[in-house]
């Protein structure tokens, strides 16, 4: 069983950040936690609780008896707007969930991971360039070149890109985390669908090897899909990766 708790929190400019928290029920000492990313909603716009109602939140936390969180990016669920496509303001308020997370007594701020998904991968592979401390990142089905992506995408996703960010080429680069590999010191694992329609698997590919010439720690998993990644293929591939790199004992060594 769980318990989960909402809460808002300051992006650290006054703006609210939404951010939701399972909990496992009985713990002792502090223990490790994950932090997701929800990815792009299809207009929904329900933020982090896509995955409090989903069921993910409580499952991992059980699973892997850890604190799991999720943060709504500007714009989504109750975090303020307006949407900036993964920018500077999306990238704050997901450190902001981080700093909350680490200063939380119950969680060891050594064994924090943060996971996302889709657009919530954009964004997350740029916090992985601007944030010490994490011990690992995951990121699936995402793109890392979005200058790259957005001359190709479907017009619903350029459209999305053009409003939310503009076409600068200040825009594209602080938003493409292939070109800030060499900051990224913590360990990944990408997660890319081989029949992906929407973020072609050339960009985990091209992200993997900027990563490994960068003296980065990375393993890319095509996996035989299409953009969203079969829960059962991700149960064998994600929990073990989360179940080592969350125990203390591996903190230990």
């Amino acid at each position: 069983m769980t318990n989960i708790n909402h809460h808002i929190i300051d992006r650290g400019d006054g703006a609210a950040v939404e951010l939701f928290q399972a909990h496992p029920i009985g713990s002792g000492e502090p223990g490790g936690a994950i932090l997701f990313v929800h990815g792009n909603q299809e207009g929904q716009l329900t933020g982090a609780r896509e995955l409090v109602d989903r069921g993910t939140l409580s499952t991992f936390a059980v699973a892997m008896n850890v604190t799991a969180a999720a943060v709504s990016q500007p714009g989504f669920g109750a975090s303020d707007g307006p949407c900036d496509f993964c920018g500077p303001n999306t990238q704050d308020a997901i450190i902001a969930a981080l700093n909350a997370l680490k200063n939380q007594p119950s969680i060891d701020p050594g064994r924090i991971v943060l996971y996302g998904h889709s657009r919530g991968a954009v964004a997350a592979g740029m916090v992985a360039a601007r944030y010490d401390g994490l011990r690992a990142v995951v990121l699936s089905s995402g793109v890392y070149d979005l200058n790259a992506f957005h001359m190709d995408c479907a017009d619903g996703l350029r459209i999305a890109i053009e409003t939310e960010a503009g076409q600068s080429a200040q825009a594209f680069h602080e938003r493409s985390a292939l070109f800030h590999a060499d900051k990224i010191t913590t360990e990944t694992l990408l997660l890319h669908g081989r029949h992906d329609d929407r973020a072609p698997v050339a960009q985990a590919e091209a992200f993997s090897v900027a990563l490994e010439n960068s003296g980065g720690k990375v393993v890319l998993k095509v996996l035989e899909c299409g953009h969203r990644l079969p829960a059962k293929t991700l149960k064998g591939v994600v929990e073990p990766f989360l179940k080592e790199r969350l125990s203390a004992e591996q903190m230990i060594h």
